[in-house]
Order: C-alpha cells, then sequence, then structure tokens
C-alpha cells in the first residue's frame, strides 16, 4: 500500500484492532494505564483550585486574623499539594513506564512473529525485495510501532481527558473569563494543522530514505570487494550521498516545522494570558463587593495556572498524532509481510526416521516469474545410492532442480517424489534433515568454526565435528587458527579464502549424515591440491547415498551412475560419461569446449 494510502488511514480500526491484538498478553498494563489516564485528568484542575483557595481565603484574607486564622490553613494547603504533587509525580512515572513497557512489551512479540514469518517465505520473496527493505520492516518499521503505545494513542487520550477536566473545571469557576482566554484558540488550531501536516510529510520522507539508506548500505557492504574492484568508491559514494541528502532534507523540514510552531504556541499562550487579565481587570472595576474583588485574585491566578495546563498538552498533541500515524504507517508496512501468502507450504505430516533416497522427477515445469519457465518437462529418476551428475551451460536451470528438491520454491506443474512420496507429503524439517547441501557459493555467519558446521545444533559434539574434519582433511588448518574450533570466520566467513570455506561446507554436510547428498558446484572454488584433500572424502560421502552432483570438474563427473544434459530449461540427452561421448551429440560439444580446454591448461 502506498504511503498516501496509509496516510488515509489514520483511524483505520481494523488495523488498530490487529496492532492491539498483540497487546492482549499485556492487557493489565493496558487497562493499568487507562485507569492512570482518568486518574492525573482528575487531578489537574485539583492544584490551581487550591491555589485560588489559598490566594482568596489566605493572602488575600484579612490582616486581623491573617496569623492566626490563615496561617494554619495555608500550611495545610501546602502540605495537601506537597503531597497532590507527589501522587502526581508517582502516577505519571507509572503511567510512562507501563506504557513505554506495553510498547516493548508488543513490539518483542510483533519482531519475532515478523521474522518467523520471513524465515519461512518462499525465496522467490528473497529474489524481488531487497534485504534491507526487509531489515527496514523487522528493526525500524517494528520499533515505529512502540511510539503507537509510548507515545501515541494513550498518551492522546490521557491528554484529552487532562484538557476536558481542566477545561470542564474553568467553565464551572466562570464561563466569561474561559471564552475570552480561549479566544485566540483558532489560531492554535490552524497553526497546529499545519505543522501536522507538514510534520507528517517529511515524517514519511525520512522513512522512505531510511528504507533506502538501509537497502544501499546494505547490499554495498555486502558487495564492497567488487565495488573496490572496479574503483567505483567514488561513483558508489555519489550515490550514497545523494541518498543521504534526501534523508537530511526530510529531517530539516520536520525541524523547521517544529521551529515555528512552538513559538507560535507560546505566543497564542501569552495573548490568551492577556486577554484573561484584561478582562479581569476590566471586571474588576465594575466590582463593588470587596470581597469578591478579592475573589477574583485567585481566579485569576488558577486560570493562568489552567492556561498552562492546557497548551503544555496542546503544544505536543499534534506531534502525538504525528507519531500514532507514523506507527500505524509503520505497522500497514509490518503487517503486509504478515499477510504474504508465498510461504514454504508445510501441510505434510510424513516424517520418516530413514529414507532410502530414490528421487524422481515427473514432468517438472517450474517458473519463477509468471510464465516464463526456466524447467520445461523435466523427467528423471535416480535410485537409491546412485550419482546423477547434471551439466549445461550458465542458466541451464541445474541449480533451479535442487532447489526444487528442497522445496524452496513451488513447482508449476508436475511432481517430485522421493522414496514414491510426492515431497509436498514431507514435513519440510523431516525433508530437509535428510537432504544434506553444499553450494558453489558457501554462506558462513558470524562465529566460531563449529558453530557454523554444527549451526548450533546441540546433537553434535566437538568429537563429531574433529571426526569429520580429520576426514575432510581440513583439521589441521582448523587447529593453526587461534582457538582452532573456537576461532570467529567473522561475518559471511571474511577471514577465510573461498576454498577454505568450501571445505568448511563439506563438514557441516558430513556432520549431518544425509540419504539424499547435493554438490553444487562444491569444488569449483577449490585448488587442485584441495581437490586432492577432499576427493576422496567426497567418494566416501556419497557411497550408498543418492547424491546430485553439479560440477565442471572431469573427475566428479565421469565416477557418475548417470549425466543429465540441460539446456535453456530442457534434458538434451541422458547417459553415462561414455556413452555420451559416443554419441558425440551436445554432451561431447559441451565436454570439447570446456572440459578438454581445462585439461589443456593443466
Amino acid at each position: 500500500m502506498s504511503e498516501t494510502g496509509a496516510k488515509k488511514k489514520l483511524f483505520n480500526f481494523s488495523l488498530l484492532r490487529r496492532i492491539f491484538y498483540f497487546a492482549k498478553p499485556y492487557r493489565g498494563k493496558f487497562y493499568g494505564s487507562l485507569i492512570l489516564s482518568v486518574l492525573l485528568a482528575v487531578i489537574a484542575p485539583i492544584r490551581p483550585y487550591l491555589i485560588q483557595l489559598t490566594i482568596n481565603d489566605g493572602i488575600k484574607g484579612k490582616a486581623a486574623h491573617f496569623l492566626n486564622v490563615t496561617g494554619g490553613f495555608i500550611i495545610e494547603v501546602t502540605i495537601i499539594q506537597i503531597v497532590l504533587l507527589l501522587i502526581e509525580t508517582i502516577c505519571r512515572f507509572y503511567f510512562s513506564f507501563s506504557t513505554a513497557s506495553l510498547g516493548q512489551s508488543v513490539v518483542k512479540d510483533l519482531r519475532i512473529t515478523t521474522y518467523n514469518k520471513i524465515l519461512h517465505l518462499n525465496l522467490g520473496q528473497f529474489d524481488k525485495t531487497p534485504i534491507g527493505t526487509l531489515t527496514t520492516r523487522t528493526i525500524n518499521d517494528i520499533e515505529s510501532i512502540n511510539d503507537v503505545f509510548s507515545d501515541g494513542l494513550i498518551p492522546i487520550i490521557a491528554d484529552l481527558l487532562s484538557i476536558v477536566s481542566v477545561l470542564t473545571y474553568m467553565f464551572y469557576v466562570s464561563p466569561e473569563l474561559t471564552l475570552i482566554s480561549l479566544a485566540p484558540f483558532p489560531i492554535l488550531i490552524i497553526a497546529t494543522y499545519f505543522f501536522k501536516e507538514t510534520v507528517n510529510k517529511s515524517f514519511i520522507q525520512v522513512r522512505n530514505a531510511v528504507a533506502a539508506l538501509n537497502a544501499f548500505v546494505q547490499e554495498h557492504i555486502t558487495g564492497m570487494s567488487v565495488v573496490q574492484a572496479f574503483a567505483a568508491e567514488d561513483k558508489e559514494f555519489k550515490k550514497f550521498n545523494a541518498i543521504n541528502k534526501d534523508h537530511r532534507n526530510a529531517n530539516i523540514k520536520a525541524i523547521f516545522a517544529y521551529s515555528v510552531f512552538f513559538p507560535v504556541v507560546e505566543l497564542v499562550m501569552a495573548v490568551s494570558i492577556g486577554l484573561l487579565v484584561w478582562k479581569a481587570a476590566h471586571n474588576a472595576e465594575f466590582i463593588k463587593d470587596a470581597d469578591l474583588k478579592e475573589q477574583s485574585a485567585g481566579i485569576i491566578t488558577s486560570f493562568i495556572i489552567c492556561l498552562n495546563l492546557l497548551f503544555r498538552p496542546l503544544r505536543v498533541i499534534a506531534d502525538k498524532f504525528n507519531v500514532l500515524q507514523m506507527g500505524m504507517i509503520a505497522s500497514e508496512r509490518v503487517f503486509k509481510v504478515l499477510d504474504n501468502t508465498d510461504t514454504a507450504s508445510n501441510n505434510g505430516t510424513f516424517s520418516p526416521a530413514t529414507i532410502k533416497g530414490k528421487v524422481e522427477f515427473d514432468q517438472v515445469s517450474f517458473a519463477y516469474i509468471d510464465e516464463q519457465y526456466v524447467l520445461k518437462n523435466i523427467s528423471f529418476t535416480i535410485n537409491p545410492g546412485e550419482t546423477l551428475a547434471i551439466v549445461g551451460h550458465t542458466g541451464s536451470g541445474k541449480t533451479s532442480i535442487i532447489s526444487l528438491l528442497n522445496r524452496l520454491y513451488h513447482i508449476q506443474k508436475g511432481t517430485i517424489k522421493i522414496d514414491d512420496a510426492n515431497i509436498e507429503a514431507y514435513s519440510l524439517d523431516a525433508l530437509r534433515s535428510h537432504i544434506g547441501v553444499v553450494l558453489q557459493d558457501v554462506f558462513l555467519f558470524s562465529g566460531s568454526v563449529l558453530d557454523n558446521v554444527t549451526l548450533r545444533n546441540p546433537d553434535i559434539v566437538k568429537e563429531d565435528v574433529i571426526r569429520a574434519a580429520k576426514l575432510i582433511g581440513i583439521h589441521d588448518f582448523i587447529m593453526q587458527l587461534p582457538g582452532n574450533y573456537d576461532y570467529n570466520v567473522m561475518e559471511r566467513g571474511a577471514t577465510l579464502s573461498l576454498g577454505q570455506r568450501q571445505l568448511l561446507s563439506f563438514v557441516r554436510a558430513l556432520l549431518y549424515n544425509p540419504s539424499i547428498l547435493i554438490l553444487d558446484e562444491a569444488t569449483s572454488s577449490v585448488d587442485t591440491e584441495s581437490e586432492n584433500l577432499i576427493q576422496h572424502a567426497i567418494d566416501t560421502l556419497i557411497t550408498g547415498r543418492t547424491s546430485i552432483v553439479i560440477a565442471h570438474r572431469l573427475s566428479t563427473i565421469r565416477k557418475a551412475s548417470k549425466i543429465l544434459v540441460l539446456d535453456k530449461g530442457e534434458i538434451k540427452e541422458v547417459g553415462t560419461h561414455e556413452e555420451l561421448l559416443a554419441k558425440q551429440g551436445f554432451y561431447y560439444q559441451l565436454h570439447r569446449m570446456q572440459f578438454e580446454k581445462k585439461l589443456k591448461m593443466a
């Protein structure tokens, strides 16, 4: 939904209900905040009233009785005011704390729900949505929803109740003086409206700029090696500078609005007090009764205090409405993520303890976008323990096949079976627990070597990790690292070479002991010496397992039970290495162009 659309739905009660649904577990804090807001509203006019009594019945009392009669009265009223002030201070503390605590509790639950939703989105959503945008939704936008509770709806209710309470008292004491003192209010209402609209527009621009900054920084820091390799620092810096200027300009517009609005509020309040004093003085000229004249001093003083109590919330209520509106806009963005139905379906219940590893594709067609199929009528069968090698030019659909086997994407046509059962019948956890994947682009998380190869699985002990590392041939290298298995590989494994990361991914696959093994260009980043180290481990790993290998290495493909040749999403040939060479067809040409060239270079 557009920002304009979100703006029009400031009081979208269905959206508010969704936000407050997350407050249900904390209804005690919510109702407590409302009770405190009512209590604060009741307390608000009591102090002006007590000051009025003090001036009229004490300070303005007759001199002959002042010390003997009114002295005790003043002390009593002063004590009452101090107690009242302490009560109000305590109430305001608990009100601020409970609303902020409520907001943070909702933010915690909502962030967990949103992140859990993102975890289960289909990979296609990550292909279409910048990572920085999802980061903004999970962090910045959800944090704005906190303001709906701590600085938005509940504080607005409290301020409105306080305003109503003070106005009720003022009208009760003197309707005439109240109307006179409120005469400049139309000016304040007009100023508040323009302030609210100006700040709201700038806030929207700030949010858009923040999302753009997050997306840009996330993408370019991740791809910094490319930026530096092509000497594009200056060009990318100019792009960043432009986005950053948009963010600054949007904030300056808001700052300007605040700089104008607050002095206007002070000016209107000064005019209100001036009119109040003028009217009270004008009325006093025509009052003959001395007692009534003495009463006017207390009324004027209490009204001045009341005007301060009115203008204090009025000065910030427009800002709170903007905060509420931005929280609503942010919540709409977050709920758009939560309402995304493109998730990995997990309706299957089949959870076998073991599987044999038979894999069957039957007339499978798949497209990432609409009807633009990248796989067309793919059919093949791999029997348990067999190794299938998939070859083809870049973009032929090799990686798409293994992504579908893991149910990372939904197929549009056909069926995929494991052990003669449709993969949709398997629970996702059960399906993926039996499939081990070693990808070409190895992703390592910030953390220790041990954490990365076990993925923090408490069932995998360190002895198993060491045994697998020795089998792969990387144990000696790990032991040379500072802290060996506790060495921090940093984000994305930045402190390790491509080959070393690839070897760690082999250890990871070995530890999970899968029935089906997928190697996607798994040795492409490993030099010849490293390949020799892991070739025996690969042979050991694929023995007795169904294996799908996508590779350009001749040694790996030659050992496959069968080879599947793809071109533009279609199967061109199927057979063993020798059979396909003998045909002198598509595989033969591919072999001659790619493999023989590499052998000559070697």
